[in-house]
């Protein structure tokens, strides 16, 4: 198994993310295309034109969410960036290119890629993405090189009180946790600037959803994920787990407390941050003309304070 980075989730395992990132899906879990409809709101206040913008895994994010991000920007190109798209890296990245380059002479349209060209848009969406990653540092690497200066992410995850209501159960009847920890709003923000980004905004939410029955619980779990934490049972479950865990959340759904429902909540962290010009390095020595030393100085005798 490959070592997790520095930067990675304390708890995941990279293995287990790999795979779930490259299984195939055909639909979007409701509960992500429901922050993809608030993310997408949130596009209101940015005031960025957008020529070109990439989703990252739209399908896992939310089909319904890209086409709102298409219609706020119906001129702009765009790029659907794809885990399983690598097949052939060389030749992907070519036909990019080569699209990039005739971009300008034709429609908008949407490619699949493993990678933008580097700086070629000014909006990075992606949603419900990052708490899945076991190296989200890397992931937003990745963010900040297609970007153009200036250019924007907006994306969004799970936070560490998603499950709190499933971890509670799980540690009562002695079990491992149910998926691996999620990270912090703030520390995705230090990432973020880790990462390149400048002036990190973040913001959080609580999403609180009621199941009639433990089997429809379970469905919208396998819906939303895996559990990819390192200590998670490495084998199959039997019937007789299954049998034992629907037993007690219908215990839980029993209690007098829970009003005849189920309950799971989701924090919701989402983040927005620009790619800012590069900064010039600053050399520990610094030469400075003479006369624009004079110049400076006289300056600052006409204005004492500066202002």
């Amino acid at each position: 198994m490959p070592p997790a980075t520095s930067q990675s989730p304390p708890t995941i395992d990279p293995v287990a993310a790999r795979r779930w990132a490259l299984q195939p899906r055909h639909v979007s879990a409701w509960l992500h295309e429901e922050v993809a409809r608030r993310m997408a709101e949130r596009l209101d206040v940015i005031r960025l034109p957008v020529r070109a913008w990439a989703d990252w895994e739209p399908v896992r994010g939310g089909l319904a969410g890209h086409q709102l991000v298409a219609a706020r920007y119906p001129d702009a190109a765009c790029f659907q960036v794809l885990a399983h798209a690598p097949l052939a890296p060389e030749a992907t990245k070519k036909r990019a290119n080569d699209w990039w380059r005739k971009w300008s002479r034709q429609q908008p349209e949407v490619i699949d890629v493993a990678q933008p060209p580097a700086a070629s848009v000014q909006l990075v969406w992606a949603n419900m993405l990052a708490h899945q990653s076991a190296d989200p540092v890397a992931l937003m690497g990745d963010w900040h090189r297609a970007l153009a200066v200036d250019g924007f992410v907006m994306f969004s995850c799970l936070g560490p009180d998603t499950l709190q209501e499933l971890r509670a159960l799980y540690a009562r009847l002695g079990w491992p946790p149910p998926a691996h920890e999620f990270t912090d709003m703030h520390d995705w923000g230090d990432q973020l600037v880790a990462a390149g980004f400048a002036e990190p905004v973040m913001d959080m939410e609580h999403i609180t959803l009621t199941f009639d029955s433990p089997a429809r619980l379970l469905q919208e779990l396998r819906e939303l994920g895996r559990n990819l934490h390192l200590q998670r049972f490495g084998a199959l479950r039997g019937r007789g787990w299954h049998a034992r865990l629907q037993a007690a959340l219908a215990e839980t759904q029993a209690a007098p407390a829970s009003g005849g429902a189920l309950s799971l909540t989701f924090e919701v962290i989402y983040g927005h941050a620009v790619r800012a010009p590069p900064r010039h390095a600053v050399s520990s020595e610094t030469a400075i003309q003479l006369g624009d030393m004079r110049a400076a100085l006289r300056r600052r005798g006409q204005n004492p304070h500066g202002v």
